[in-house]
């Protein structure tokens, strides 16, 4: 479903790719941490054909994703929703319209065929009754919640979260990653998740992966890894346990 080989991005001097492999296979769920700054964003923009890598190849449902023209990428992307990292919701729009947005400028959807899409995605976050609030007026937690709905309402095979648990309290915090969960196994949604949060990842992950300095340090079952012996994995972790 979605591939990396060999991928290399540098910015000016520095390397923060360097050589990236990974495959995650349909429905699985892969979960990358490391130290903040490390590049673990820009896995995901190269994914979504943001970014293009330096050398090596992405690969998305068998496409090269910088093979692509524009034309290309919008038909990937329809195919993928993408939560940001501060939820990313148009201030001036009501909830229910930040959600319409990408099926009135993707779809040709009517109407009444797009407000129930979106009243359906609402549903699955349990936001039914703030469709017509301005982000503003809702809880930072809520606002996480309307960006994960708006990332599932184009129905995407692929799904990238990007800090979902970011400015969360941990009870919030935990109610997202297991509504993440539950998304993977009633829908099937492939995903991966960025995240400093070793809560999330044990609730989220059937692969943990841990980067640093432009590679991946291990990759495996998260109770694997997290008993790794590996010094600096058992550095970086111990440190988000304590």
């Amino acid at each position: 479903m979605i591939k990396l080989e060999g991928v290399k991005k540098a910015f000016g001097t520095q390397q923060v790719l360097d050589g990236v492999d990974f495959h995650v296979p349909e429905g699985h769920s892969l979960v990358i941490m490391g130290p903040s700054g490390s590049g673990k964003s820009v896995i995901l923009k190269h994914i979504i054909g943001l970014l293009n890598a330096d050398a090596g190849r992405v690969s998305v449902m068998g496409k090269n994703v910088a093979e692509l023209d524009r034309s290309g990428l919008r038909e990937l992307r329809r195919d993928m929703g993408y939560l940001f990292q501060h939820s990313a919701l148009i201030n001036w729009l009501s909830v229910f319209d930040n959600l319409a947005l990408p099926l009135r400028e993707t779809t040709k959807m009517s109407n009444s065929e797009i407000r129930a899409r979106v009243m359906h995605v609402l549903d699955l976050v349990q936001l039914s009754a703030a469709e017509n609030k301005l982000p503003s007026e809702i809880s930072g937690g809520m606002q996480k919640r309307v960006g994960l709905a708006r990332a599932l309402v184009t129905e995407p095979n692929i799904i990238l979260y990007d800090e979902p648990e970011a400015g969360l309290d941990p009870e919030m915090s935990a109610s997202v990653s297991h509504m993440m969960r539950e998304l993977k196994e009633e829908h099937g949604m492939t995903s991966v998740t960025v995240t400093h949060s070793v809560s999330c990842a044990l609730t989220v992950a059937d692969t943990l992966a841990v980067f640093e300095k432009g590679r991946f340090l291990i990759s495996g079952p998260p109770t694997e890894v997290l008993n790794s012996k590996h010094e600096r994995v058992r550095e970086f972790l111990g440190a988000q346990l304590d």
